[in-house]
């Protein structure tokens, strides 16, 4: 507040009056002071903002008005300038109370007085978001991209601008307006592109992958190389953002432009991954994927034998899912494995040296809880992952989260995206978990899951995100443990790796890291699927009524082409068989790819269908009842899919191999007591493919088993695998309470 020009007791009583919100008895005092001394306008000026916070905004403007009004130009100005200091005084102090539309009622008279203020109307749209009343009209009502193109890079704050920024990409990104407000700002970081960097790509992370908007991500990438063209960073994740957009050559051109500016070899790591990404998602370039991938293997032994520790955290992030495709290349459990433990090690080893602190602080923290031995009436579980949406892994862990059983285990769910109110299975979970903690910060979740006191830590991600595995390596909760979302990482971390029977072989341990803890039936158990209405009929993809109809539907990258030369050697073999092909991939390259595979294979290529995605999950599996044998992939397995299939009622055939992922759909065929159509051998793969399609009654007898499975089978038996997994986390709990601290401390 200004001093009145009276007694500085009046002063002293007037600032209390107005801090305390009594706005009569201020009032009164700025009256007599005007009245006292008419010449002193900085008295108007208080006395406004007091009819203003009253909501008596005439009578402010008013107030305001009568003392300019007979004003030299030059005085008004000066007056102007003192009226808006005040204002935009009060306005940060009721900021700062969290008195929002208090705040923006301020700054709407500032706009009148000064409507080309860019710092207030920048404000303002902080303020139009923290209320909720931003709209996509909120811009141009405010005039804000004239008014920025208008305004010099030195007349302008770059921290609120950036700030600005923030908070419209976090809040408002899916509208149009959002990308031309951000294309203007980004010519006032000309000189410190940096700065905008720091700012975005967080941001066009999170649009590209929790909102599923990767064209947007794209955008805001290709504006900000406007000023920095060649920034390796923007350029790595816009061969992703590309990738994601189905715009394959694009991402992979900028994936190898990327590769050819970096030096370090983890980023050199990193680059080459993001080519052999590009490569595989497309589907149909493999000659040249074998090439990169050989590239890759190259430079990771680069790693392991120098095997640094000076690596940054962000070296961390980028290497700890660096051989993931190496599993969809080759099934060579030994070697895959070997590499995998060994780069998690390096990763474990060099976490362990910069988050030191945290590392010992938890470590310490466990060792404390466990030396107290402190009887819970609850297990308290935590489930941390990216996938809990309408994603498959959040489609297939939905089953144990609603069987368990409250009265023995508390659940807490650490999501690793943002708010996502249109779907609802995101709701679902939220709504399933005692606690929901979101955040991308690994350091955050880390923290929370320490402080929530988790007893297991049920990572469902692996390495399919980085985030995920680096909170793992952190080891915020003394038992942690990985299931479902692909194999095991292989971090030190790490302490159980969900399995069955089946879907690792006996002998498997000796190349895991983590130990196997195998479930006595099945590793994975839903009660059912959502079925809609189909889609897609033979008739319209003119294949004749009875026609025996072969179906694949995976993404690009499982499609090798080992796996497929057998796939066409089936559909040559049967008469009167088509193939429908369904998976996102670079339609013209997977195309071409079956086109050329078809032909060295004498197999008419007009007997090839290629399907679009379906709109929903329900019309996809409703979609299925169009074919009457799925064929599946090798050396990665379906998994959604392939539970998708069976419970649907159709017959399949998988080849079996060494690797978690090649032995998936083994599993949960073995679990729904099918064993017609597992192959051990790429021979046995063509037999049953060949005997399916010619033998119709088989295929009826398999549907019908299907069909009863239903009704006692483990794999449709959520309740009673929610069951068996409580016992595991039991008895893992079990193990680790009664372990003795000495031998700990040792």
């Amino acid at each position: 507040m200004i001093a009145l020009n009276t007694s500085p007791s009046l002063h002293q009583r007037a600032n209390e009056y107005f801090l305390n919100e009594n706005y009569i008895q201020a009032a009164n005092l700025y009256e007599q002071a005007i009245s006292a001394n008419p010449e002193i306008k900085s008295n108007y000026w208080h006395l406004g903002l007091i009819f203003l916070l009253q909501e008596q905004e005439v009578e402010a403007q008013t107030t305001w008005f009568m003392a300019m009004m007979e004003g030299e130009a030059e005085q008004v100005n000066v007056w102007n300038a003192e009226l808006l200091e005040i204002l935009e005084t009060e306005a940060e102090r009721q900021e700062k109370l969290e008195k929002y539309d208090v705040c923006e009622k301020i700054r709407q008279n500032i706009r009148q007085i000064a409507p080309d203020n860019i710092h207030n109307l920048l404000h303002l749209i902080h303020l139009y978001i923290k209320l909720e009343t931003y709209t996509e009209e909120t811009l141009s009502e405010l005039n804000i991209f004239e008014i920025i193109n208008a305004t010099t890079k030195t007349d302008i704050n770059l921290e609120i601008l950036g700030k600005t920024i923030g908070s419209v990409l976090h809040y408002t990104q899916l509208y149009p307006s959002t990308i031309e407000f951000f294309e203007s700002c980004s010519l006032h970081f000309t000189e410190n592109p940096q700065a905008l960097m720091n700012i975005f790509i967080a941001a066009a992370v999170d649009i590209a992958y929790s909102r599923q908007q990767p064209k947007i991500a794209v955008q805001l990438c290709e504006i900000y190389l406007r000023l920095d063209n060649n920034n390796p960073g923007v350029l790595g994740h816009l061969a992703s953002f590309y990738q994601n957009s189905a715009d394959y050559e694009l991402g992979i051109e900028t994936a190898k432009t990327f590769y050819s500016l970096v030096e370090r070899l983890p980023e050199k790591i990193f680059a080459n991954r993001q080519i052999l990404r590009g490569l595989m998602s497309a589907g149909g370039q493999w000659q040249e994927s074998y090439s990169v991938n050989q590239r890759q293997q190259d430079l990771l032994a680069e790693l392991i034998a120098a095997n640094p520790q000076d690596l940054t955290p962000m070296d961390v992030s980028i290497l700890l899912n660096s051989n993931y495709f190496a599993f969809y290349i080759e099934d060579n459990i030994a070697k895959n494995r070997s590499v995998q433990k060994k780069i998690l090690q390096i990763c474990q080893e060099n976490h362990n040296i910069y988050a030191q602190a945290q590392v010992e602080k938890y470590a310490q923290g466990h060792l404390e809880r466990k030396k107290q031995r402190i009887s819970q009436k609850k297990l308290k579980i935590g489930y941390i992952s990216h996938c809990f949406k309408s994603h498959s892994v959040g489609w297939l862990a939905r089953w144990l989260l609603q069987y368990h059983d409250r009265d023995k285990f508390e659940i807490n769910g650490y999501f690793v995206n943002s708010d996502n109110v249109s779907d609802l299975l995101h709701q679902w979970y939220i709504n399933q978990m005692d606690k929901v903690f979101k955040s991308y910060n690994v350091w955050s979740l880390a923290e929370e899951i320490y402080q929530d006191e988790i007893d297991i830590l049920i990572d469902l991600d692996s390495i399919t995100l980085d985030i995920t595995c680096e909170v793992m390596t952190f080891k915020p909760a003394p038992v942690q443990v990985t299931w479902l979302g692909w194999d095991a990482s292989g971090s030190p971390s790490i302490d159980y790796f969900i399995a069955d029977p089946y879907v690792l072989s006996e002998s498997a341990q000796e190349h895991y890291q983590e130990k196997i803890w195998r479930l006595p039936q099945t590793y994975i158990a839903v009660d059912g699927f959502e079925v809609n209405v189909p889609k897609v009929r033979r008739d319209e993809l003119d294949i004749p009524g009875d026609a025996v109809v072969y179906f694949s539907g995976q993404r690009g990258f499982k499609r090798h082409p080992d796996i497929t030369r057998l796939q066409l050697k089936i559909i040559k073999e049967v008469p009167n068989s088509y193939f429908l092909i369904k998976g996102l991939a670079d339609e013209e390259s997977t195309q071409k790819f079956f086109a050329q595979i078809a032909a060295e294979e004498d197999v008419d290529y007009a007997r090839l269908r290629f399907l679009p995605d379906a709109p929903t999950e329900g019309v996809h599996r409703a979609n299925l009842d169009i074919a009457d044998i799925v064929l599946d992939t090798y050396p990665y397995n379906g998994a959604t899919t392939t539970l998708e299939t069976l419970w649907m009622c159709i017959p399949m055939v998988t080849r079996v191999g060494e690797q978690f992922a090649a032995r998936n759909s083994y599993t949960m065929m073995m679990n729904a007591g099918i064993s017609e159509g597992i192959a051990w051998t790429d021979e046995e793969y063509v037999e049953w493919g060949i005997r399916l399609g010619k033998d119709a009654a088989l295929r009826q007898e398999i549907a019908w088993k299907l069909r009863q499975s239903r009704k006692t089978s483990p794999l449709w038996n959520g309740k009673q695998f929610a069951r068996e997994m409580e016992k595991a986390y039991e008895q893992m709990w079990q193990n680790y309470t009664t372990t003795c601290v000495t031998t700990e401390q040792v």
